[in-house]
């Protein structure tokens, strides 16, 4: 619930307008508004001990029903220098379509909850990462009045989960990344889950870890602050104050759900391995909030890591620290019963 910079308009969402693409590295498909699956294009991939790929066999995606469109993946460079890709695995290149549809619905998803006003080369880097890693990857890009309203934020998260729940992603082991807002997003992933624990509970399960940067916690003034220094920084004072008055007349419709959702979080019925990002001067996030929610979720059982900065810039720690984010995550990773990939 945080970072919500936007170049223009108060209501746009942060869409990644030129991420609708087919690259030699992977294919990528708009699902809906907001949701854009990206999949290793296994016609491409490389096994140096096998045979030349067949050019037929393509990421499935039949029962979604949108088309691949062009990228322009302008950070694979950035990504290929990551100490991630260390131990990227390579793929066998599949002979026939079946095959593909088999490979590609085996590989684990990361499901990437990004910050508000992402740019599409900010997004690339997380992405990358994860692709090169053998995973394939779920951006979820959310808008300022899934935050602002949070009945429509409810509804996107059932969304998400709808689309989670997918025939090409419902046997996939998952793993989370949310960033800012994105940790808002998920939650109202988890109160679905929260309330109905029997329908949802695969995806509970199938969840094999999640990691949080900079996640916006504290008071309704943190998110407030977050509103004002990311919308409009010049008259931020205006729209902190706006912000608490309009939490304040519809506090039912705004405050009571967002004291909802903290709770859900604190509760979360996800208990897989957590990994949290944060820093002290961080205005949008009380640290000292969020170390006390580090040490619920540790006497709850649940296995959690955390790297905090002094000083670092909210949703770019991995710019800020990139060395140190890096081999933080590389760690994280590396600990997690991430599934092989079926060729």
């Amino acid at each position: 619930m945080g970072n919500l910079p936007l170049s223009t308009g108060l209501f746009k969402t942060d869409a990644t307008t030129s991420d609708q693409a087919s690259s030699e590295r992977f294919e990528a498909r708009k699902i809906s508004h907001g949701i854009t699956y990206y999949c290793t294009n296994l016609s491409r991939a490389v096994d140096h001990t096998a045979a030349v790929p067949n050019p037929q066999a393509r990421c499935p995606l039949s029962s979604l029903s949108s088309s691949a469109l062009p990228l322009n993946d302008s950070s694979s460079a950035v990504a290929s220098s990551s100490p991630l890709l260390s131990d990227s695995p390579s793929h066998t290149p599949v002979s026939s379509q079946n095959q593909s549809h088999s490979a590609s619905t085996s590989r684990p998803l990361l499901v990437f909850f990004s910050w508000l006003g992402a740019r599409p080369a900010a997004v690339a880097k997380y992405r990358d990462l994860y692709l090169d890693r053998g995973m394939d990857v779920l951006l979820v890009q959310s808008s300022v009045m899934h935050f602002l309203w949070p009945r429509w934020g409810l509804d996107y998260g059932l969304e998400i989960l709808n689309v989670l729940e997918e025939p090409q992603f419902s046997q996939r082991a998952v793993l989370v990344h949310a960033s800012s807002i994105g940790g808002y997003t998920f939650t109202q992933i988890l109160t679905h889950i929260a309330q109905g624990p029997h329908k949802h509970s695969c995806l509970e399960q199938r969840v094999i870890g999640h990691i949080y940067d900079s996640l916006v916690v504290g008071s309704l003034e943190h998110m407030a602050v977050g509103l004002g220094k990311t919308l409009m920084p010049r008259i931020e004072g205006f729209i902190r104050n706006t912000a608490m008055l309009y939490f304040w007349l519809f506090k039912s419709y705004t405050a009571n759900f967002y004291e909802n959702s903290i709770q859900v979080f604190h509760n979360s019925p996800i208990t897989a391995p957590a990994l949290f990002f944060f820093s002290e001067n961080d205005a949008m996030c009380n640290f000292i909030v969020l170390e006390k929610v580090i040490d619920l979720w540790k006497k709850r059982g649940v296995a959690v890591e955390s790297r905090k900065w002094k000083e670092s810039i909210h949703a770019a720690h991995m710019r800020c620290h990139p060395e140190d984010y890096l081999s933080t995550l590389q760690h994280f990773l590396n600990s997690l019963p991430i599934p092989p990939i079926k060729s």
